[in-house]
């Protein structure tokens, strides 16, 4: 297997696994809007140290 095969294989687990990610905040928070949710995947992915740094609007939502 070539590397340009192999990269293309992780990028699309790491697609697969981001979309699975969305999906659980969507389902866990149907009722909030896109930005909230965007919000939440952020916490889910990067972490909460991280996703306060990059997204400061976190803690004012009271998300963390």
């Amino acid at each position: 297997m070539s590397p340009a095969e192999k990269a293309s294989i992780v990028s699309g687990l790491t697609d697969a696994a981001y979309a699975m990610a969305l999906a659980g905040v969507r389902h866990r928070y149907p009722d909030a809007p896109p930005r909230e949710q965007f919000l939440r995947l952020a916490l889910v992915t990067l972490g909460l140290d991280l996703a306060l740094k990059a997204y400061p609007e976190i803690a004012a939502l009271g998300l963390a």
